[in-house]
């Protein structure tokens, strides 16, 4: 689906409050309600709004410590990359999980409330898969956090 400054507009209020009322929006970028539910309701329907979230304070959560975990295999065969990934989909713990590029082939972020919760969590993920090299770095002090992406690639080129 094209996107146009609107929609641009628009995704730019949800991001920052996706419970910001319809008619608020509406106002913030210059359309009345309906207009506005609309296109809403288009982006939502055309998958450009996966969905929509609350955003928690993890050390409220007990969940205050971030560990970025690298990992490298040996094992590339198709069974080995479906039984890791159903391995991690079942661990809460890890909330981001990529393949990767590089020196590296997957990375990890997982929270977890200490040291010692994370040590349990690596203990049953190398209960579940063989990995030939696991590397743990714990975040130290958050810089910079958004769930906003970008949205000046948004907008097709002239």
């Amino acid at each position: 689906m094209p996107l146009d400054e609107m929609d641009v507009k628009i995704l730019r209020q949800l991001q920052a409050d996706a419970t910001k009322p319809v008619a608020e929006i509406g106002k913030e970028v210059g359309l009345s309600t309906t207009p506005c539910w609309r296109r809403i309701q288009k982006l939502d329907e055309s998958g450009v709004v996966r969905r929509r979230v609350a955003l928690l304070d993890p050390a409220k959560v007990n969940a205050g410590v971030t560990v970025f975990v690298s990992i490298k295999t040996d094992q590339h065969s198709h069974v080995w990359l479906e039984k890791f990934h159903a391995a991690v989909v079942d661990f809460p713990e890890v909330v981001e999980f990529y393949r990767m590029s590089g020196d590296v082939d997957y990375l990890m972020r997982v929270v977890v409330p200490d040291i010692a919760a994370y040590d349990g969590f690596y203990k049953r993920l190398i209960g579940r898969i063989e990995i030939s090299k696991v590397s743990s770095a714990f975040a130290m002090e958050q810089i910079k956090y958004t769930t906003e992406l970008p949205l000046s690639f948004a907008l097709p080129k002239d």
